[in-house]
């Protein structure tokens, strides 16, 4: 099984500490999201977790909690932009929290297992191709050395998120001209020795020099736990979307970011609302189990097949 850790929200950055107690006490406890009333409890023993992959913005709250972490192959896809307070309100300051505890974390993990994204990018006044280019080069330079990979990705309008983004007054770049900046990317990221790679993109960048992504990894994990992975495509997400089956076990409406962008949040009232019944020591995430509510035991198992060992590249 492979945890994500998570697409819903940032555990990493504001609930820490409720992950390593659910990691302490052996299960989770998760809502479908559809039925609120369904809810999932799910064995996460290292017996059973092959690999978890951290999704976050701000990993500085994880950083104490990594050797605790040790019976558990992991590895984080760090989002780091150029954007301001107008964007990404709730961030904090990426040259003294945001890059110090990716760097640190990469120190400690080793550059494969943190990856940069560059993600979403959108355009506007402010935030024009060449504001892209700059920022980007200024971050890439701070991590050369530090990552392996630079995932990019543009922006995306869903229901949950159109209305905000159009506030920003964003455009969109005709095809031809958004390969070329693509690939000035991918040139800049090259010179500071990363590749470059698109998530879930229809237009195709390869040659620009940027190769197609997959968040949840089935090569990266393989290559760090040193065995085969039986797993398949997660059909649950856009056909464009390289990753492979995960259990998610994050909630919606509980990103404290606040991201203009983000399609995870409904609402700031959603979100409030939400925050406020957290409990670090509940099973599930900013929520409680009330009478109303089913519980089922996932069934669970480890994809790995220890048999078929291969030769490590890391």
């Amino acid at each position: 099984m492979i945890l994500s850790v998570s697409r819903r929200t940032d555990i990493p950055a504001y609930y820490s500490e409720w992950f390593m107690n659910r990691i302490r006490e052996g299960f989770v406890c998760v809502k479908n999201p559809m039925n609120i009333h369904q809810v999932s409890k799910i064995d996460i023993s290292p017996k059973y977790v092959d690999c978890i992959v951290f999704w976050t913005k701000n990993a500085a709250p994880m950083l104490r909690y990594l050797d605790e972490l040790s019976a558990y192959p992991y590895y984080f896809q760090y989002t780091v932009t150029g954007y301001g307070k107008d964007v990404e309100p709730n961030v904090p300051d990426k040259k003294t929290v945001i890059l110090p505890a990716f760097t640190e974390l990469a120190r400690r993990i080793g550059s494969k297992r943190v990856i940069w994204r560059y993600d979403p990018i959108l355009f506007t006044q402010r935030y024009t191709p060449e504001y892209h280019l700059r920022a980007f080069k200024q971050i890439a330079e701070v991590l050369n050395g530090y990552t392996e990979k630079c995932v990019i990705s543009f922006v995306d309008l869903y229901a949950k998120n159109e209305k905000n983004i159009a506030t920003l007054g964003t455009y969109n770049m005709p095809e031809g001209e958004l390969g070329a900046f693509a690939g000035e990317l991918a040139g800049i990221a090259r010179a500071n020795g990363m590749k470059t790679a698109s998530c879930a993109e229809k237009i195709d960048l390869e040659k620009y020099g940027i190769e197609h992504n997959s968040c949840i990894d089935k090569q990266l994990i393989e290559e760090i736990i040193g065995a085969r992975l039986n797993v398949k495509k997660d059909k649950v997400q856009r056909g464009e979307c390289g990753c492979v089956e995960s259990m998610e076990v994050g909630s919606y409406n509980t990103c404290l970011h606040g991201c203009v962008y983000c399609y995870a949040n409904y609402s700031r009232d959603s979100v409030e609302k939400n925050c406020r019944k957290y409990d670090p020591k509940s099973p599930l995430l900013c929520d409680v189990i009330s009478e109303n509510d089913k519980i089922t035991e996932r069934k669970v198992k480890s994809l790995a097949d220890r048999q078929l060992t291969l030769e490590l590249s890391i």
